[in-house]
């Protein structure tokens, strides 16, 4: 009785080393010290602290990317729709009048305006995920350029930047925002009947629908939750740098799904975690200022994001069949 039951804990500490999340923490810390050793710059403080402040953008339209991949969708706008939203910023502020705090509201609505158009063409109209949000990533930066015909807004307040400059604690301002962000969204994905559902779509959508879930509901909802973390990431970007452009956020819909991705999210929908995107979004800033520190170029850094991405994924892949295989 005794060794079955200490078969049983070996049998749960071994399958928790399998994890993805746990896998991807032995490859994050070893990749800390092999860039540590190549540069010292790399492991200071005041270099963390800004890597941090940089992650924020990509780290908050990561975690309801989380939730549209877990439920099979995707969504290829992000970026444009921060572009867009940090346009409509300054244009609201400069050109439209209002006062600034009410201009940041408006834009994040745009936003969420957005992303509603996102889910609901591909509820109610049946246009494919993939199909409709590259079309709106084309529509969004197109509109965004339209409006600011090149031209960009400057001369805030200085409390406008408390946001992406500040800090709070000794720690910059908009790391806290992301702190809150992480653990909301990992309490609703992990505990709530919400966060259930969405695994369920993404198992099995028609199964879900008879189990009398409301799917299109819940899909229009992650998607306009993507907008309106849009919206916000646009209000930090242009908090951190001080102007307003266009082509703010090109780009970026790579590095977040990457992320999302490389923290564990099956592309096919069904599994994912906040906490594996989260150490996705860590792993890929730090091997970008790491890299960097260290002599590497823009495209050999892609190269070897590329390869652990892929590594993860097949790691990933094999954990699952395994896994399979013992049920």
């Amino acid at each position: 009785m005794a060794s079955a039951v200490a078969a049983t804990g070996n049998h749960e500490r071994y399958a928790g080393l399998k994890r993805h999340e746990t896998i991807l923490l032995f490859v994050l810390i070893a990749a800390v010290a092999v860039l540590a050793f190549r540069s010292e710059q790399f492991l200071t403080t005041g270099n963390l602290l800004n890597q941090g402040r940089l992650l924020v953008e990509v780290g908050l339209m990561a975690l309801p990317m989380t939730f549209i991949i877990i439920t099979g969708g995707i969504d290829l706008s992000v970026g444009s729709i921060m572009g867009l939203c940090a346009i409509m910023l300054g244009v609201f502020w400069k050109n439209v009048g209002l006062p600034l705090e009410l201009a940041i509201v408006m834009a994040i609505l745009v936003g969420a305006m957005a992303g509603f158009m996102n889910g609901w063409f591909i509820t109610k109209v049946g246009v494919p995920p993939l199909i409709m949000t590259l079309a709106t990533l084309a529509l969004y930066r197109g509109l965004a350029e339209g409006i600011s015909q090149a031209r960009s807004v400057r001369g805030y307040p200085d409390w406008f930047f408390q946001l992406g400059q500040g800090e709070l604690f000794g720690v910059p301002t908009q790391i806290w925002l992301l702190l809150f962000f992480f653990v909301v969204t990992a309490i609703v994905l992990t505990f709530t009947t919400f966060g259930r559902s969405l695994y369920a779509i993404g198992n099995n959508e028609v199964a879900a629908r008879f189990s009398g879930i409301a799917v299109d509901r819940i899909k229009i909802s992650i998607y306009t939750l993507s907008g309106i973390m849009g919206g916000l990431a646009a209000w930090v970007f242009v908090s951190r740098v001080s102007t307003t452009r266009s082509d703010m956020g090109t780009g970026l819909e790579l590095d977040v799904i990457t992320a999302v991705v490389l923290g564990g999210t099956s592309i096919f929908g069904g599994t994912g975690t906040i906490l594996g995107t989260a150490l996705g979004v860590v792993l890929i800033q730090l091997l970008k200022n790491g890299l960097a520190l260290s002599g590497v170029k823009g495209d050999g850094t892609i190269v070897v994001i590329g390869v652990i991405l892929i590594l993860s994924i097949l790691v990933s892949d094999l954990l699952r069949r395994q896994r399979g295989a013992e049920h």
